[in-house]
Parts: C-alpha cells; sequence; structure tokens
C-alpha cells in the first residue's frame, strides 16, 4: 500500500469529483461531503450502492450536512460546478463527452447497478486531467478498473486507507488494480478537500 498522506490541496485546475461508495459508505460520504466548501467550482457526482427497488432520499440526507446544492442527475443533464449529483437507483449514471449525464439499464456491474466503474469510465474520458476519482468504503471490486482508467488518462485518484475503512474490501481492490496519487483516512481526505476554493484554480 502506498504511504498515507498529510493534508494537502486537492489537484488545480479540477472541473469533477466522482465518488464511489459501498458499505459503510452513508457515514463516510457525510464526512466527505460536509468537508466541501461553498467555494467549490467543480461538479460532484456520488455512486452509492443501494438494495434494489429502494428509493433515493440522498439528497435530502446529506443536504443539512453540505454547502453545495445537492440533486438526483437525470438523463440529459448538463454537468453544472458547485453541485453535488447523486446516481439515481437500479441505473446506471454515465456522463458523456459533452459533460451531461445519460441514465442506462445495462446488466449490473459487480451485482451492482448504479455501478462506480461505468461513472469514473465514461467520467475520464470527459474530464481526462480535470478529474478526481475518490474511492471510499465498500465490500466489492466495483471502482477498481475505472479508477485505473482514470488514473491511464491523466486524472487523479484517492482512496480511503483500507484498514480504516469501515469496509476495506473496495479500497483495497482498487488500490491493487490501480494504485492511487494518495491513500487518506476519512478526516485527511475532508481535510484536503476543504482547502478546494484555496488552489483548485490556480
Amino acid at each position: 500500500m502506498l504511504p498515507t498522506c498529510d493534508v494537502a490541496p486537492p489537484p488545480a485546475g479540477l472541473r469533477l469529483i466522482a465518488i464511489g461508495a459501498s458499505a459503510g459508505g452513508v457515514e463516510a460520504l457525510g464526512i466527505v461531503l460536509r468537508a466541501l466548501p461553498a467555494t467549490c467550482r467543480a461538479a460532484v457526482v456520488v455512486v452509492l450502492h443501494l438494495a434494489p427497488g429502494r428509493s433515493s432520499q440522498l439528497p435530502q440526507l446529506y443536504a443539512e450536512r453540505c454547502q453545495l446544492p445537492l440533486r438526483e442527475a437525470q438523463d440529459k443533464e448538463p454537468l453544472q460546478g458547485g453541485t453535488v449529483y447523486f446516481a439515481p437507483p437500479d441505473y446506471h449514471l454515465q456522463v458523456e463527452p459533452d459533460g451531461s449525464f445519460s441514465l442506462s439499464q445495462e446488466a449490473p456491474v459487480y451485482f451492482s447497478r448504479p455501478s462506480i466503474d461505468v461513472l469514473l469510465e465514461t467520467a475520464a474520458y470527459a474530464y481526462r486531467r480535470a478529474m478526481l476519482a475518490i474511492i471510499l468504503t465498500g465490500a466489492s471490486a466495483d471502482g477498481a478498473a475505472g479508477l485505473a482508467r482514470v488514473r491511464q488518462l491523466g486524472g487523479s485518484a484517492w482512496v480511503q486507507d483500507p484498514q480504516l475503512a469501515s469496509c476495506g474490501i473496495m479500497p483495497a481492490a482498487a488500490l491493487k488494480r490501480a494504485g492511487a496519487d494518495r491513500v487518506l483516512d476519512l478526516p485527511q481526505m475532508a481535510a484536503s478537500l476543504a482547502l478546494l476554493g484555496d488552489g483548485e484554480h490556480k
């Protein structure tokens, strides 16, 4: 595993932050989303694995914890900076080359729809170096292939320290497959994201 990094600003010039989480992710996402400053100019897109058929109340759940507007992503909707989007239940969320969303009901990936891999792989082609991908706690290997694509195309990758995650399987799989630019515990990740307004467009 890569050594855990201290607090430092995210990469400059970010236009997209994509976050994937599964088992244990509700609490972890709360910590991460709470840290995002009102000055964040990047769009933030979240895939959280939910049980099939379960309605999503994620924007409402996190509304009081996040300084940015939150909403469920819609088909053909253009991504807007400074907004947090959640993948709707039972749909893969894709990012098109023109910077808009598309929804798909293709087969689940690692038994999950939405899939973190699908989001990351499509977003990587659309945003390349202007993208940061974050893998949090989870119990499958979803996200590992997508993270590898993000790094291949010049984007940045942060992974929650598997030893400190609620469920370390997913971050460990991501590190094994793709590596990471930074391996962080949740307090370090939150503190780093809180610096977005300071250095994101320098």
